[in-house]
């Protein structure tokens, strides 16, 4: 195995353990622009000891027998980049872990701390569970703790709603951007190096030159020619996406970007299963119900739809609940020239449908609904998820510019609440065209709503659970489902759900397009709270001992190399 270029000690200490990195030290310039947090240590648990059981343990593995020799090689160097995003993305959520965790003397706590990416909890409404902490700050670390949105909205500065670059203080107290590549230089020079020799190794021509952009970019804070040749790469077997990408820990504004990385190996028999769906997005978008003005837009025809197994998850997507499918570039551009690649994560779905779905289902879905509880549905309903963030409109139609400016702090909600909507739409149509011949359309609808239980757990503070929280009170008011009084359980009633798929679409539609950010402000207001008797359904799980999501045993160990 060539591994010529020296790591630092935390990497080389989390390789030796072969499990998350230990994040790298920043560089001196990260030291000088992000302030560290003030550490708690040794304090008693806000929460109480059962919550740190929350999550069930799956081993990341993968068939590699079809890999070459130069592309097994490959796959530690792209284990090690991918660990230095978990160290970065540390840095942005809370700031340096240690202190924090030889704080904590219970070890159970530092390993919840080590979930969370920080004092936390991700998925209860990011409530502190280490004392002495209080709420999270919303713009995480990305913007000054004491900066207040009047004074950021009053700052005259280009470029301040940037998506690769923090909010500082200035020397006179003003504010300031320190650009992504500047704060993190030494550790992203690191990264950048061991894509390069992956690079050398990568039989595909595309991918080797896909990991020499990638490299330039982390270098740079310039994504974009990257993410062009990300979507013309299509057949090499492994698969890495890297860098600052999703913008769900910025629920301050919605802006800025966290470090990730996945290791994926590609799937190709259930890939070729999914191929031909790509074709029918210009179809599908014209038949939107929605205005004509709200779908103008047409979605690039040469995306692609493939499955993956993951071998490695670290940063943002390893945060929390866990990542099980990817829609991307996010850049609004390429969507439009190019379209999107939607990569679905099969062992984590797999994972979260057996050991939280099913279960979910035999606590809160009516028995004779409980057959259409299907993994094939799951898988679908997830897949065309993914698809539908293509769909719909990327700029408002007003002049406010972006979606995603102009929504703000809900930009992340309304979207995911837009593609699981809009999903059920794809099913829909699909079927209709005979493209869809697995199961039948229940199986869709009833997991849909075994889904919107998995996904509310994750709480208020993670944009797939506020979007689930509206879908739910949506579908209620509704009457897409009922609940039995006597059971607790839910039932799908299918002339009211349809209905209802189509009302939430043009009503999430509308409002993106239109960019009223004080429209969907009382929108989420009015639809993202959970009733009291859902609050008692959920309750339920924790008591039936769900899980709420996955714990990864993860790397070069566990893959065998």
């Amino acid at each position: 195995m060539r591994l010529p270029i020296m790591l630092t000690s935390a990497i080389i200490l989390a390789l030796a353990a072969c499990q998350q990195a230990e994040p790298p030290e920043p560089a001196e310039e990260a030291r000088e622009a992000i302030a560290e947090p003030v550490v708690a240590v040794r304090e008693a648990p806000a929460a109480e000891p059962s919550r740190f059981d929350i999550y069930a343990k799956f081993r990341l593995t993968a068939d590699l027998d079809h890999l070459s020799d130069g592309q097994k090689q490959m796959i530690p160097l792209l284990i090690r980049a991918s660990q230095i995003m978990d160290g970065l993305f540390w840095q942005q959520a809370y700031g340096d872990p240690e202190p924090l965790l030889a704080g904590i003397d219970d070890p159970k706590q530092r390993h919840f701390a080590r979930m969370n990416y920080g004092p936390w909890d991700r998925l209860d409404a990011n409530k502190p569970f280490v004392g002495s902490y209080g709420p999270k700050p919303p713009g995480a670390r990305f913007y000054p703790e004491d900066m207040t949105k009047e004074e950021f909205e009053a700052w005259e500065q280009e470029g301040k709603d940037g998506e690769y670059s923090f909010v500082r203080r200035s020397a006179d107290g003003g504010l300031e951007l320190v650009p992504y590549h500047v704060a993190f230089a030494e550790p992203l020079g690191e990264a950048a190096g061991l894509l390069r020799q992956a690079s050398e190794l990568a039989q595909d021509p595309q991918f080797a030159h896909y990991l020499k952009l990638r490299a330039d970019a982390l270098l740079t804070d310039d994504f974009q020619p990257s993410d062009m040749a990300w979507m013309d790469m299509k057949n090499n077997p492994i698969e890495l996406v890297i860098g600052p990408i999703e913008h769900y820990e910025d629920q301050l504004y919605n802006y800025r970007t966290a470090y990730e990385g996945y290791v994926l190996i590609k799937d190709l028999a259930w890939s070729e299963r999914l191929a031909r769906f790509a074709q029918y997005l210009p179809e599908l978008q014209a038949g939107l119900p929605v205005s004509d003005e709200y779908k103008a837009e047409m979605p690039g025809s040469d995306a692609d739809l493939n499955a993956y197994d993951v071998v490695y998850y670290a940063g943002d997507c390893n945060a929390g609940s866990k990542t099980i499918a990817i829609n991307l570039p996010n850049d609004e551009e390429v969507q439009l020239a190019k379209g999107t690649r939607r990569l679905q994560l099969k062992n984590a779905m797999r994972a979260k449908y057996d050991q939280i779905l099913v279960p979910i289902s035999e606590v809160l879905i009516a028995e004779d609904q409980r057959r259409h509880i299907t993994f094939d549905a799951f898988f679908g309903n997830t897949m065309f998820h993914e698809v539908a963030h293509g769909l719909g409109i990327k700029n408002t139609i007003t002049g406010s510019g972006t979606v995603r400016q102009a929504m703000k702090e809900h930009s992340s909600a309304l979207e995911e609440g837009k593609a699981d909507i809009l999903g059920l739409y794809m099913v829909q149509k699909l079927r209709e065209k005979g493209e869809i011949s697995e199961g039948e359309i229940m199986d869709n609808y009833v997991t849909f709503l075994a889904g919107i239980f998995r996904s509310i757990r994750f709480g208020a503070s993670s944009a797939h659970g506020r979007a689930n929280m509206i879908r739910f009170n949506f579908f209620e008011q509704a009457g897409a489902f009922s609940r039995d009084g006597a059971t607790g359980a839910y039932r799908v009633n299918r002339a009211e759900f349809e209905q209802a798929i189509r009302d939430l679409s043009n009503r999430i539609l509308t409002l993106q397009g239109n960019g009223d950010y004080d429209a969907v402000d009382a929108f989420v207001a009015e639809m993202g709270a959970i009733s009291p008797q859902l609050q008692s359904d959920i309750d339920s799980l924790a008591r039936a001992a769900i899980p709420v999501d996955i714990e990864f045993e993860q790397g070069v160990e566990v893959l065998g190399l």
